[in-house]
């Protein structure tokens, strides 16, 4: 065969194949049978298609149409139920995170400047709490919703900078860490406890973006310096907290804020009964923040005494 014969040929050949293997449909078939092969391989395994099975399952039965959330890697969404057996609705917390509050702390406590890092600390948190007040005056859903977002950056600092040190020296924190990152979470969940019952006005989530920012950086540097003047300060504004509370309750009871039932997330995270109305979350929600003030005035005088956090355990789980 002559070299030109040969060359028109391979030509002919090369059209033939490459209309077959370069075809749509051609791709569509190769992938099709890819599919099926790992579909046969996940049965087999047993990990990444039972996983998408047990997501698509659970979609059927909520008679949702939404598609399912599927990953070859193997991480299922748990399924979490409560002990009656019915499904659990939250995701941004679980059962086993649930408590009931100890209501019974004293929320008159006050810790009394003794010193000029105390004076310091008390009148920095009084003069902060002037523009606030003037701000929300009564409308206590408002500033309870800025000071629930002002009031979760502080542990989430503390635990952060405690985690980095820890770190660095090679050593254990005495439980600080997660004490604090828990005092975070408990304000966050505050503030979606809230979210349940009124939404911000846009000038409102303006301020809060600005104070946060601000809040955020000037902690961080404050807790660098000084960690006891740090914690001292986020006890006076707890107290403050616990004020602001014990305010908003006295116009729950004279009539002057209607007092809503209690929000399904609020039930369930602090284990309320059924018939629970907004007082009986504001009563828990302070006693939260009672204990949050004590934490903070303790870790102050742990530091104060000449100690470091990691000498004296944490109050794990102190609600």
């Amino acid at each position: 065969m002559n070299p030109s014969a040969a060359t028109k040929m391979s030509g002919l050949l090369l059209g033939q194949l490459g209309q077959r293997v370069l075809s749509t449909s051609a791709c569509r078939g190769l992938v099709a049978e890819a599919s099926a092969n790992l579909r046969h391989a996940g049965q087999v395994g047993g990990v990444r298609y039972k996983s998408s099975l047990a997501t698509d399952a659970a979609q059927e039965e909520k008679g949702e149409n939404t598609k399912a959330i599927s990953s070859y890697w193997g991480v299922a969404p748990p399924k979490i139920t409560r002990e009656d057996g019915s499904a659990w609705k939250w995701n941004c917390f679980r059962p086993w995170e649930a408590y009931t509050a100890d209501v019974s702390i004293d929320v008159e406590k006050h810790h009394k400047p003794n010193n000029l890092m105390d004076k310091f600390a008390y009148w920095t948190v009084q003069t902060l709490k002037v523009p606030v007040g003037l701000f929300f005056q009564r409308r206590h859903m408002c500033h309870a919703m800025l000071l629930e977002t002002v009031a979760a950056v502080p542990g989430m600092v503390g635990g952060m900078l405690l985690h980095c040190k820890s770190l660095r020296r090679f050593e254990h924190s005495g439980g600080w860490i997660k004490a604090l990152l828990e005092e975070a979470e408990n304000e966050r969940m505050h503030l979606m406890t809230f979210c349940e019952i009124a939404q911000p006005a846009w000038y409102e989530r303006a301020i809060v973006f600005a104070v946060q920012g601000v809040f955020f950086n000037a902690y961080f540097l404050a807790y660098v310096v000084s960690p006891k003047l740090a914690h001292r300060i986020v006890g006076y504004l707890e107290e403050e907290a616990v004020i602001s509370y014990t305010e908003f309750l006295k116009d729950l009871d004279n009539g002057s804020f209607e007092n809503r039932p209690a929000p399904a997330i609020a039930i369930d995270y602090w284990r309320l009964p059924l018939d629970s109305t907004l007082r009986d979350v504001i009563v828990v929600i302070r006693a939260d923040e009672a204990h949050h003030r004590d934490l903070n005035h303790y870790a102050s005088d742990i530091q104060c005494q000449g100690h470091e956090l990691k000498e004296a355990p944490a109050p794990i789980g102190y609600h």
